[in-house]
């Protein structure tokens, strides 16, 4: 581990207590969306089965808390959403993704924990989506973002980034079954003040922490899963403590 770049293995929901109050300029995460795969009954099946095809030759590892039932799921999201709140400084960010089923409960959780909603960007991952016959292509996934308090104007940046981002998800740089594009999480830290620290306790394969490196901010991951920890430690080249 660094001073600079942490992986974190464990709960967040253990680890973040730990952590002191305002120490994160943001927090940026995508968790578990407990949503419901390709079809609504499968929200209870293993993610490796909701969200790859079947024909999928690549491995990724599975993840847990992603087949909770939505009043549970409202319930867990505003605990650990409350903890993120304690730890970002007055003024600062949330970012947490979703799908478009999960978008009214996204907005519930953050405004129940204390978050004042700001707003929703929208990925466009053009193809990286399974389509369905006969309606819309389901091309987009949601980034819901809010702030601790009063917006710091004083440290915003100048501009207006895009509210809407092209990323296709390219297969030769996905470590993760529901990985998101490293440009896409560099974007979405444009509005952030250069230097930023920065939070994601859904860590995943480090995607946060990679484009937080490449955008000159430091961070911390959080990772339950000893598989994608592992994953994440090796593409930021990090060394596990003996």
């Amino acid at each position: 581990m660094t001073n600079t770049y942490t992986m974190l293995h464990g709960d967040c929901m253990s680890l973040m207590p730990t952590m002191p109050e305002a120490s994160y300029d943001a927090v940026i995460t995508d968790p578990p969306y407990a949503s419901g795969g390709m079809v609504t009954s499968a929200r209870q099946e293993d993610p490796r089965i909701k969200y790859q095809n079947a024909k999928t030759q690549a491995y990724y590892p599975s993840f847990e808390n992603d087949n909770r039932d939505q009043r549970t799921h409202l319930m867990w999201s505003v605990r650990w959403m409350e903890q993120a709140l304690r730890l970002t400084r007055p003024g600062g960010w949330l970012m947490v993704f979703s799908d478009w089923r999960q978008v009214p409960l996204t907005s519930d959780a953050l405004q129940i924990a204390g978050w004042q909603w700001r707003g929703i960007a929208v990925w466009d991952k053009a193809n990286f989506s399974r389509p369905v016959t006969g309606i819309f292509r389901p091309q987009a996934e949601y980034i819901l973002y809010a702030t601790r308090g009063k917006r710091d104007k004083s440290k915003q940046q100048k501009g207006c980034p895009a509210g809407v981002f092209y990323a296709p998800m390219k297969m030769s740089e996905r470590y993760h079954m529901t990985g998101k594009p490293v440009p896409l999480m560099e974007h979405l830290m444009t509005i952030l003040p250069s230097g930023s620290r920065i939070l994601d306790p859904f860590a995943g394969s480090g995607t946060t922490l990679v484009a937080a490196r490449n955008k000159g901010h430091t961070a911390v991951g959080i990772e339950l899963s000893s598989d994608y920890h592992q994953i994440a430690t090796d593409r930021l080249g990090l060394v596990l403590p003996s």
